[in-house]
């Protein structure tokens, strides 16, 4: 074995060491790329299993996955996402903790939770249910597909129409202002009109065009026509897409389907968004904007006379940099200073003391989990960890709704200080002599 091949064969088993699945295996892995065209555009009856390799109930299973696979080839097809490569695949479907098992069956859009044993036997018989009703369905002309993943390009791969308006016909001549110089995410394919993979393309770019407007921008340049362009970027085949940012150009490295372009852009667009901003809680509009996102992460700081404004700056600083490490969740982050928000910190157990403290709300679950470790960027950092794969121990908020906030006024920046003692005029009060105060007798 040569270095070269060598290497080759220690990158791969690096690449799959962490895989509960090979690809000898009848369960089909499946990944960002691929989801769309394999199980959503295809009219086979799918059992998907969200998966994380460090999970023990997931090793557990893969025995008994495995062999519904083999005994479902033909029937249905039975695959897995590694959830810790591939998140934004279940995103759109609640994955909250591993393993998640979801039925893809008559209606794709609205898979089913499998809640059933984790035994081969009753994972099989769940998936021919699916197909019996995908079965009926056709038979009755009410829905389902007749075929698999459908042809190739066009509108056969399933995506939703979209308006070629909304694709910008960059040239020679407006390359520079449009993309170079705009300061916008771009995606740009460079095509020539003859080009049998570009008229496939086409339909899947319009669409994912429409889809992203107001996000990101994509472009088609004729290359056969503005081969200025074409040829600084290095065009050698057709399609070739390029992603612009702030005038650097790289190559694009997802699928030609428009869910796997628009995955790509939503991706790309969430590591140029700024980070959020930590707002402190000052009235109830501030949680209930928090509340609306998928986490919001609220941190009572100590009283500013315990930290002064240098550490309250401190705290707030680290809180910023976690926003910036965890900015694609788009979470909701808030801050309040201890006691003056009392109501809140008793719904999610926090109160008192112990400050700093931190818990983040799920409110759609009116569930939270608390930061039992250190308030420090390693142990923030590890505490948001944990929930963004789903582990972590969770209560229900007191009440089953967060209370409203109090309207208090804005931290302003500085020391906080002491309130200023009254002082007492003694000058007209009059005193009893001490000597005809009346005395006990012995």
């Amino acid at each position: 074995m040569d270095f070269t091949t060598g290497w080759l064969v220690v990158a791969l088993l690096a690449a799959t060491a962490h895989a509960l699945y090979s690809p000898s295996d009848d369960v089909i892995e499946l990944t960002a790329s691929n989801f769309q065209q394999k199980v959503i555009n295809s009219g086979d009856v799918w059992l998907v299993e969200f998966y994380a390799p460090w999970c023990g109930h997931c090793k557990n299973l893969v025995p008994e996955w495995k062999k519904a696979a083999t005994a479902l080839k033909g029937v249905a097809k039975v695959g897995a996402v590694d959830m810790t490569a591939h998140q934004s695949v279940g995103g759109p479907y609640n994955v909250r903790g591993f393993p998640t098992i979801k039925v893809f069956g008559l209606s794709k859009d609205k898979p089913e939770d499998y809640n059933g044993a984790r035994t081969a036997q009753a994972m099989v018989d769940s998936a021919l249910q699916q197909v019996q009703k995908v079965v009926k369905a056709r038979l009755s002309g009410k829905g389902g597909k007749s075929g698999g993943s459908g042809g190739s390009g066009g509108q056969g791969s399933g995506s939703k129409a979209g308006n070629k308006d909304d694709v910008v016909e960059l040239t020679d001549a407006n390359f520079e202002s449009k993309v170079l110089n705009s300061g916008d995410l771009w995606l740009v394919e460079f095509f020539a009109p003859w080009c049998g993979h570009c008229k496939r393309l086409e339909p899947e770019w319009a669409s994912a065009a429409t889809e992203l407007k107001g996000k990101v921008k994509l472009g088609a340049l004729d290359a056969t026509v503005h081969t200025v362009m074409a040829s600084r970027y290095q065009v050698q085949g057709y399609p070739t897409i390029k992603v612009f940012k702030d005038g650097e150009a790289t190559d694009y490295q997802g699928g030609r389907t428009a869910s796997d372009i628009v995955a790509f852009a939503l991706d790309a667009h969430a590591e140029n968004i700024p980070p959020p901003e930590v707002v402190e809680v000052t009235s109830a509009e501030v949680m209930k904007a928090c509340a609306e996102k998928q986490l919001c992460v609220v941190s009572f700081l100590p009283h500013i006379l315990d930290t002064g404004a240098s550490g309250r700056n401190q705290y707030l600083k680290q809180l910023l940099a976690m926003g910036e490490k965890y900015k694609k969740k788009v979470w909701g982050w808030v801050w309040a200073e201890a006691g003056a928000q009392s109501k809140l910190e008793e719904a999610l157990g926090i109160g008192g003391f112990g400050y700093p403290a931190m818990a983040a709300v799920n409110s759609r679950k009116m569930k939270y989990a608390t930061l039992k470790g250190s308030f420090s960027e390693s142990g923030i950092n590890e505490f948001l960890r944990e929930l963004s794969f789903g582990r972590g121990s969770t209560a229900p908020v007191k009440g089953a709704a967060l209370p409203d906030a109090q309207t208090i006024e804005a931290w302003d920046g500085l020391d906080g200080q002491l309130p200023e003692e009254e002082e007492w005029d003694l000058s007209d009060v009059e005193l009893d002599d001490l000597d005809d105060e009346p005395k006990d007798e012995l």
